[in-house]
């Protein structure tokens, strides 16, 4: 399969899903739903906010873009220590559909932690939700791999005003089988 989007194979029992030789998770996940006619339906309500689908896509566009002008190539990682809210779905997507391999960890680890996972991930970036400062500049100091671009999500210098202004348009960087989209960490349980 060269081109085309996700399906079924009922050829075969059980069933098994196909993907096509290229393929960008976040097209799947996201740039369908304006295909499909979802742009002006509300995908994310928060206590202060609703977020269409459509709001959604060009966030995570933008988040790309943002991502390439701080200078993340495609197939480098960014961590994220980022707290649950829309500018974690929009940073997520946004690397993967821009290429980068997006590393999302836990919010309630120490800088031991973060430490160790900055030197074993080889992260080019580091993308944090300003409450978790205190335990991810300890672990950038101690740390044997200091990413080369590190940046809040909020402030005068964040990612959300660099997000703000970023381009709205981001062609998906098609991956293969073999290509990384994500790294996780276990909790070690």
């Amino acid at each position: 399969m060269t081109s085309g989007t996700v399906g079924i194979d009922r050829s075969v029992s059980p069933a098994r899903l196909t993907f096509p030789d290229r393929f960008n998770l976040a097209v799947a996940m996201i740039d369908r739903h304006l295909s499909e006619g979802r742009a002006d339906t509300v995908a994310i309500r928060t206590d202060d906010e609703a977020l269409s689908y459509g709001q959604i896509a060009a966030d995570v566009n933008k988040a790309g873009n943002a991502l390439h002008a701080l200078g993340i190539a495609p197939g480098e990682r960014v961590i994220m220590v980022v707290k649950d809210c829309p500018a974690f779905i929009t940073l997520f997507y946004g690397a993967i559909k821009a290429g980068i391999v997006p590393v999302p960890l836990n919010t309630l680890l120490r800088a031991s932690d973060y430490q160790y996972m900055m030197e074993d991930s080889g992260a080019a970036g580091l993308v944090f939700s300003p409450e978790y400062a205190g335990e991810v500049e300890a672990a950038l100091e101690a740390s044997a791999n200091k990413p080369g671009m590190v940046v809040a999500t909020e402030g005068k210098d964040g990612l959300a005003r660099l997000i703000e202004v970023a381009a709205v348009s981001l062609d998906p960087t098609p991956a293969t089988a073999e290509s990384d989209c994500f790294w996780l960490y276990s909790s070690g349980s």
